[in-house]
C-alpha cells in the first residue's frame, strides 16, 4: 500500500467525500511558476473543448513537472478561474456491482467506457459524463451539465447511460472518489489541452489513499495535429507515456479482492517515484 509522507503532509480524504475547497492544499513552488503564464479563461475555450479526441498520458514526479513547465512557459496559456490556476476537481465514478469498466480497463479492451460524476469546484459547475474509447485510441466524452455533483443516480442520469453506453444505468453504482488539483494549459499554437493532476486522493467512502509528489499529466489533442511542446518536453527528460487511469488506479488499491495483476507495474513505479521525490529510504 502506498503509505508514504512528508515534510509538508496534504490531508487525507474523509469518510464524508468530496473534499471542501479548503482542504486542498497547493504543491510547493507551484503558485508561483504557474503566475508566470499568460491566462486563458473559460469562455475563451470553446476551441479546445475536444470531446472527439486522442490522449496521451504521463506519470511523473512533481519536481519534474516544475522543471518542464519552467521551459513551457512561451508555448501554453494557463486556465484561470475567479484568479485561481489550481482548481479543484472532485469525481465520483460508477460501475456495474462486479465492476464491468474497470474489467474492461484491465484487460485492455479497445471499446471501453467510464461513467462519472464531476464538479469543477471553484467554477461552481457539474457535470455527468460518459466517456468512451474505441479501438484506434480515439476518445469519445458525452455529458450534461447538472446543478450538482450526481452522488446517485436519476431516472435522466439513467436514460443519459442508456443512450451512449451498452447498458442501463439502473446497472450502476457509486465505487471511486477521486479529488486532485488541475492545472489546464492550451497550447498557443494548436487544437491540444494539457491537464495536470496533482495532490491526488482516492477513496470508497470509508477509507482513502494520498498520491504526494505525484503528477499526472493527459495531453488530449485533434489526431490531425500530432506536434506538441509538452510531450517534447517528456521526450527531452526521458519520461515515458503511461496510460494510467485515475479511477483504475484507486479501485486497484482501495478494493484488494479486485483483480489488479495488469496494474502492478504503474503501482511499483508510482511507488518508485514517491521515494524518488521525497528520498525515502
Amino acid at each position: 500500500m502506498l503509505t508514504y509522507s512528508h515534510s509538508s503532509p496534504r490531508p487525507p480524504l474523509t469518510p464524508g467525500l468530496p473534499l471542501t475547497p479548503q482542504a486542498a492544499q497547493a504543491s510547493t513552488g507551484l503558485p508561483d511558476l504557474l503566475a508566470q503564464f499568460a491566462p486563458i479563461r473559460l469562455e475563451q475555450m470553446a476551441g479546445v473543448t475536444l470531446l472527439k479526441r486522442s490522449e496521451v498520458k504521463y506519470v511523473l514526479r512533481e519536481r519534474q513537472l516544475l522543471e518542464a513547465l519552467a521551459a513551457l512557459i512561451p508555448y501554453y496559456r494557463v486556465l484561470e478561474v475567479n484568479g485561481l490556476r489550481l482548481n479543484l476537481y472532485n469525481t465520483l465514478y460508477f460501475d456495474t456491482a462486479d465492476f464491468t469498466f474497470y474489467h474492461q480497463h484491465h484487460a485492455d479492451k479497445r471499446n471501453r467506457y467510464k461513467v462519472r460524476s464531476r464538479s469543477y469546484v471553484y467554477s461552481n459547475r457539474a457535470f455527468f459524463e460518459v466517456k468512451h474509447k474505441v479501438y484506434n485510441g480515439r476518445i469519445t466524452k458525452k455529458r450534461i451539465s447538472l446543478p450538482d455533483l450526481a452522488t446517485r443516480l436519476t431516472p435522466e442520469t439513467d436514460a443519459f447511460v442508456a443512450a451512449h453506453a451498452p447498458l442501463n444505468g439502473a446497472a450502476l453504482e457509486p465505487k471511486l472518489w477521486t479529488a486532485y488539483q488541475r492545472i489546464t494549459l492550451v497550447s498557443r499554437y494548436r487544437p491540444e489541452r494539457v491537464t495536470l493532476d496533482v495532490n491526488l486522493q482516492v477513496g470508497d467512502g470509508e477509507t482513502a489513499v494520498a498520491l504526494p509528489g505525484i503528477a499526472i499529466a493527459e495531453v488530449k489533442y485533434d489526431h490531425r495535429h500530432h506536434q506538441s511542446d509538452f510531450i517534447s518536453q517528456m521526450h527531452a527528460r526521458h519520461i515515458r507515456i503511461n496510460p494510467s487511469s485515475k479511477y483504475c488506479l484507486g479501485v486497484a488499491l482501495l478494493y484488494p479482492t479486485v483483480k489488479h495483476n495488469h496494474f502492478k507495474p504503474r503501482l511499483r513505479l508510482i511507488e518508485k517515484l514517491m521515494r524518488e521525490e521525497y528520498h525515502v529510504q
